[in-house]
């Protein structure tokens, strides 16, 4: 036992020995999450006897879970470490066994998300579908929203595959009829998506007692890693299972809940004792991983949050290196200083591979590409491709070479973007045609527009838009020709109906950049000047090195962690995002920024810039900034007072607009006067729904008021 308890702090203890019951461990950031989880595995094991078979620790990612399963293994001499898995891990062990109950083969098939997106695209074919009856990401939510109600579990259990392709080319709506014919498509191929990992384990939980049995005996301890992640059925799954022995150990950080989007929701564990009363909770609160000034300004920043369970966490290391806050008046003045402050690192002997820029959306990234392209500082961009390279951001340029050089390549790329019926084998027709008279794809194209097989596309439309710009784009602004082409070619319209903002904030970037490049090139401005320029971007020979800058999104960073970081992108709009509008939206983002601040172990740089969004709105500084005490920042640039003031308003009127809750000190038990019910007193403030319930004399039942609402306290 003195192994397994060795170096672990007195909070960490109590974790790993408090082995029976309801355990809540709240474990703030760099505060030894892990090695708690895996030593107490292994103190169940060693200690208490507990077979590996009858211990289920289930986590978020199958990294975390491999890591975890290599951590336990060393520690507890024994390849055979059970039901360490993900939540989907979890439902497939539950799936191989006891699926047959609803007729499906113990060999299903698990269709993966390039699966699914298939099987989507077969299904509008077969319907004859198009996007603009109902775009994809419509048809994703109306499936999603259909199985979260566990409507289609009845349709796999009991309906066989032609019966499904009858109703599928029966059905007249839409929304109907696409369902339909995705059930159809997995029942065909007995696939189930991700999706359908925990809801049919679930609903084998729910509906056969002799299964449900089966797993609650064989389940004696219940873990669960990054509990501040689970969804309402995640929930649901540990505690079905935990509920025989009644001994369930979850653990997380409520101030790292950014996955609201995935389903996650912060009640669980935060309000855990509602479910459990008599529980016991531990809080890891020292953090191994950063310098105090970076807890420093984290905690300050994320106290700012009022639903939340309060706790600070605790530097333990040393150091004395202040965060840093730059203010740019450009996006390339702020990636400027960014890039002049890794060259400062990498010269005083800093690795480059111990150095990252965190944003909040992929677009973020490019004027920081341009300036470490332009010092040739190396870097790597993770999950997401360089900007230059985006699919929208070349078909842009695509666009924009075919009215000054009219290539091959930039022609088959956007020919058919978005959709004129021109696919692989009509180019392939104007290959031969292009190859026999010594033209290039476009030529071919106009010379064939009134044949066939060409008179039947929508070729002409393109055709048209192309000709437009070449006679005129020499007199225009390059912002303008792409703002005309992307319009008039259908481009845009394609994505905004597709629902893909990404995309569409790229090509905003896009246009942002345009913009820039415009203002420095002064009055000789040309197209082919800029076409020249955006090469040097989009070349593909660059190597990846080993040693380099990382660039990826705080969502990828998280439970990641690097000597250097920088915070980029710190503005309103950009973080927290322009479609931040409601408290609890504000309050993940938040998280979110407390999450960036927490990857630093060394040094932490914090930046931002003037310009517009991709709405069009100002960018100020973001609330975040406002939101870190002072004191723990150095401002590299002092604000101007005019700016903080702006800055200022703009947040006020925002955080008003989304019902933020006002400071006037009113609490549960206060008596209070309303204008039109009267006197009464408030049983409780709900700081999450933003609203007093308050018991007036005058009513026998609560009524739910706004925090917006006037109301006079009564001595």
């Amino acid at each position: 036992m003195k192994d397994i308890l060795e170096g672990l702090n007195e909070e960490q203890i109590k974790a790993v020995t408090t082995t029976e019951g309801y355990v809540r461990v709240i474990a703030g950031a760099g505060s030894g999450k892990t090695k708690t989880l895996t030593h107490r595995y292994a103190y169940l094991v060693n200690e208490l006897g507990i077979a590996t078979s009858n211990i289920a620790c289930v986590t978020f990612t199958n990294k975390a879970a491999k890591e975890m399963k290599n951590r336990i293994k060393e520690m507890i001499g024994d390849g055979d470490v059970g039901y360490i898995c993900t939540f989907h891990g979890l439902g497939v062990y539950i799936l191989r066994e006891d699926i047959y109950v609803i007729n499906y083969p113990d060999n299903f098939v698990i269709l993966d998300t390039e699966d699914t997106e298939t099987m989507l695209k077969d299904v509008y074919e077969k319907a004859n579908l198009s996007t603009n009856k109902l775009t994809f990401d419509e048809a994703r939510l109306a499936i999603a929203f259909f199985k979260s109600k566990f409507s289609h579990i009845s349709f796999l259990e009991n309906v066989d595959s032609s019966q499904l392709k009858e109703l599928f080319e029966k059905e007249t709506n839409v929304k109907k009829k696409v369902i339909y014919g995705y059930l159809y498509e997995q029942k065909k191929n007995f696939g189930l998506d991700f999706d359908d990992l925990i809801t049919v384990s679930l609903y084998i939980l729910r509906n056969y007692e002799d299964k449900r049995k089966k797993w609650q005996e064989r389940m004696m301890y219940v873990m669960v890693d990054e509990f501040q992640d689970v969804s309402n059925l995640n929930y649901e799954l540990a505690k079905i299972i935990s509920d025989y022995h009644k001994n369930l150990f979850i653990v997380g950080d409520p101030d790292q809940t950014i996955y609201s989007w995935r389903g996650a929701d912060v009640k669980y564990i935060v309000d855990f004792g509602d479910e459990y009363p008599g529980y016991t909770d531990v809080i890891l609160s020292k953090n191994y991983r950063s310098s105090p000034e970076i807890i420093d300004a984290a905690n300050s920043l994320i106290k700012n949050n009022k639903y939340r369970v309060p706790y600070q966490v605790e530097a333990t290391r040393e150091s004395n290196v202040i965060t840093a806050y730059y203010h740019g008046k450009t996006s390339y003045e702020e990636a400027k200083w960014v890039a002049d402050k890794i060259k400062l690192l990498h010269n005083n002997g800093i690795p480059y591979s111990m150095i990252a820029i965190l944003y909040r959306s992929h677009y973020v990234s490019r004027s920081f590409e341009e300036e470490l392209l332009k010092n040739k500082l190396p870097y790597v961009l993770y999950s997401g491709v360089e900007f230059y390279k985006r699919k929208e951001i070349k078909d842009v340029i695509s666009f924009l070479r075919m009215l000054t050089v009219g290539d091959d390549l930039s022609f088959v790329r956007v020919v058919n973007e978005p959709r004129r019926n021109i696919g692989k084998k009509r180019i392939e027709i104007l290959k031969d045609y292009a190859q026999k008279n010594q033209c290039s794809l476009y030529e071919a194209l106009q010379e064939n527009l009134d044949k066939e097989p060409i008179l039947s596309t929508r070729a002409e439309d393109f055709v048209r838009v192309i000709e437009k710009y070449r006679g005129k784009y020499k007199d225009m602004r390059i912002s303008d020709v792409i703002t005309g082409i992307l319009n008039d070619s259908g481009y845009e319209a394609m994505l905004r109906s597709l629902g893909d903002d990404e995309r569409l904030e790229n090509i905003a970037e896009l246009k942002n950049s345009v913009f820039e490049y415009e203002k420095n090139s002064g009055e000789i401005c040309t197209l082919e000047d800029y076409l020249r320029s955006i090469a040097l971007y989009t070349n593909t020979d660059r190597e990846e090195k080993q040693d380099a800058v990382k660039l990826m999104t705080i969502h990828i960073a998280k439970g990641l962690e690097f000597p250097y970081v920088f915070v980029v992108g710190l503005n309103e709009g950009i973080f927290p995002t322009g479609h931040t509008d409601t408290e609890d939206a504000l309050e993940e983002e938040r998280r979110l920024a407390y999450v960036a601040y927490t990857r630093a172990m060394n040094a932490l740089f914090l930046t931002d810039s003037e310009g517009t969004n991709y709405d069009g709105s100002f960018r100020y500084p973001s609330r975040f900034i406002f939101n870190t005490d002072r004191k723990y920042l150095n401002y590299e640039v002092e604000l101007d007072d005019a700016l903080i003031r702006s800055a200022s308003a703009y947040i006020a009127n925002n955080e008003e607009v989304i019902g933020i809750p006002r400071e006037d000190g009113l609490k549960a038990g206060d008596r209070v006067n309303h204008k039109v019910f009267g006197p009464g007193e408030i049983i409780d403030v709900r700081h999450k729904e933003s609203c007093y319930v308050i018991k007036f004399d005058k009513f026998e039942t609560f009524r739910n008021l706004s925090f917006r609402v006037e109301l006079q306290k009564i001595d």
